[in-house]
């Protein structure tokens, strides 16, 4: 990490441009300004009965013998962080906003991905939710792994942290309805116990639902952790409970109709669970499996993956990822392969 002086900063712009490396702006006064990212470049192959994603998702999509592959670089991101004193603020977008057109330009909008203020204990503004757990994500060419099993969801909260006790108020918003009362906000619980070991923590959500005729309190809890073996790590985590749109992504909403056309909440239950393995100082795989199924809809969907990256120098990744995406309830699948270098600054 670069630190330089904001005196000569004006001397050094050109030179820094050029080099892509991050650095920090000391402004003097207990002021600096940070500046991070990367850029990413994919090769994505899909085959198979689920229509081609960038990235894979708990959606039911189906259709018969698709095939496609996508060169892409909309996941790389930039970053800005802003220290004054015990004040910081962070800024985050990617490009994967509206899609835009592959036929000419590949124009794709930004996506602001994270806006927070953070003083002393306190988080305010935009980011992961409290009830995600980001220690349990695996390393992989997809992005973000096996979403089907995962807690997946950035949103607007006040969050309070003491040690590794963390609450939260966050936006409520209910899903699968077409009226809907969110007035009261989102409540989340988390503790988390770290040591040279890993970490292993459990997190707990309630959120009112007064939408479509259910005026009901949705509860939903997750167990998870990452335990070092040596080199290697093992994540998972295990989520159940009324979670509607925080678990796995586009398999359910928060209400949907029983087998009588009566408004329900729906239950999810997923997991999933992750090994990666150093088989040097740089090369290493994760082999992660997701799985997600709901009560009332009787959906499933489940995701695998086997990859291998290195370091070809301390800041620039490349790899490759083979995996399965399964719609079960549908009799559905695909197989994908998927290459990836991303330089990080």
């Amino acid at each position: 990490m670069k630190k330089i002086s904001i005196l000569p900063l004006a001397a050094l712009m050109g030179l820094s441009s050029l080099a892509n490396a991050a650095f920090e702006v000391e402004l003097g006064n207990e002021s600096s300004i940070k500046f991070g990212g990367y850029l990413k470049a994919d090769f994505r192959s899909v085959s198979g009965d689920v229509p081609y994603r960038p990235f894979w998702i708990a959606s039911g999509a189906t259709s018969g013998d698709a095939k496609q592959s996508e060169f892409s670089a909309r996941e790389t991101r930039f970053n800005l962080t802003y220290r004054h004193g015990n004040v910081s603020a962070f800024l985050e977008m990617d490009f994967y906003g509206s899609d835009g057109s592959d036929a000419v330009v590949s124009n794709f909008d930004p996506r602001l991905r994270h806006a927070i203020i953070k003083y002393e204990n306190w988080t305010l503004g935009q980011t992961w939710s409290t009830f995600m757990p980001l220690a349990a994500i695996p390393e992989a060419a997809d992005f973000g792994g096996p979403h089907v099993g995962l807690v997946f969801i950035r949103q607007s909260q006040i969050r309070y942290t003491n040690g590794g006790l963390e609450l939260a108020l966050e936006n409520p918003n209910t899903t699968g309805a077409s009226e809907n009362d969110d007035f009261i906000p989102d409540m989340v619980a988390r503790y988390t116990f770290k040591g040279d070991w890993g970490q292993l923590g459990i997190a707990g959500l309630v959120k009112h639902v007064d939408s479509e005729g259910v005026n009901e309190t949705a509860v939903a809890g997750n167990v998870y952790g990452k335990f070092m073996i040596g080199r290697d790590d093992l994540r998972f985590q295990y989520n159940f409970g009324e979670s509607g749109r925080y678990v796995a992504p586009g398999i359910s909403t928060d209400v949907v109709m029983d087998s009588e056309g009566n408004a329900v909440l729906e239950e999810t239950t997923a997991f999933e669970v992750a090994y990666r393995h150093f088989w040097n100082d740089n090369l290493r795989s994760t082999i992660y499996y997701g799985k997600a199924e709901t009560d009332v809809e009787d959906e499933e969907r489940i995701h695998w993956g086997l990859n291998l990256f290195t370091n070809l120098t301390p800041k620039l990744t490349v790899g490759a990822e083979v995996g399965n995406y399964e719609v079960a309830d549908s009799g559905a699948e695909s197989d994908y392969l998927q290459f990836s270098a991303k330089y990080s600054f």
